[in-house]
This record gives structure tokens, sequence and C-alpha cells, in this order.
């Protein structure tokens, strides 16, 4: 079982919200998760971000790894 770090999709049409949590590799992209790690608000400007960072880091010391797409939010928070 391979455990991801990855977004969900919520907010309205055309209005996106993403959490960022830690989910199964084979569950669908809006199922179940293990845990929610942090918020990504696209719409805003600029884009908001939180990380709770500690929660985030135990996942990463226990082999979860992020998608691309979580990688990059990861990059642009730390530069924030």
């Amino acid at each position: 079982m391979a455990v991801r770090i990855r977004l969900t999709r919520l907010g309205k049409k055309k209005k996106p919200f993403y959490r960022i949590v830690v989910a199964n590799s084979e569950s669908k992209r809006d199922g179940k998760f293990l845990a929610i790690v942090g918020t990504y608000d696209p719409m805003q400007k600029p884009a908001a971000i939180t990380i709770h960072k500690d929660k985030l880091q135990s996942w990463l010391d226990q082999g979860a790894q992020p998608t691309d797409t979580v990688k990059n939010i990861l990059k642009m928070a730390v530069t924030a």
C-alpha cells in the first residue's frame, strides 16, 4: 500500500479550493484519506497556502510520497 500526499478538491464550480491530504494511492481523488496536512486556495492573489508542518513532516518520515503538484505547492509555501 503506497501512501501519497495529494490534493482533494472542494469548493463550487469555477471556484476550486483544495485540501492537502495523505491518502492511499489507490483511493479516489475525493475519497477516503488518512490525514489533512494543509490547504491550498488558488483563487486568492497570491494563492493562500497553509501547511501543518509537524503533521507533514511526520508523514514524510513514515515514507509518504508527495505528488508533483504538491511538491510545487510546498516549494511555493517555503519561498513565500
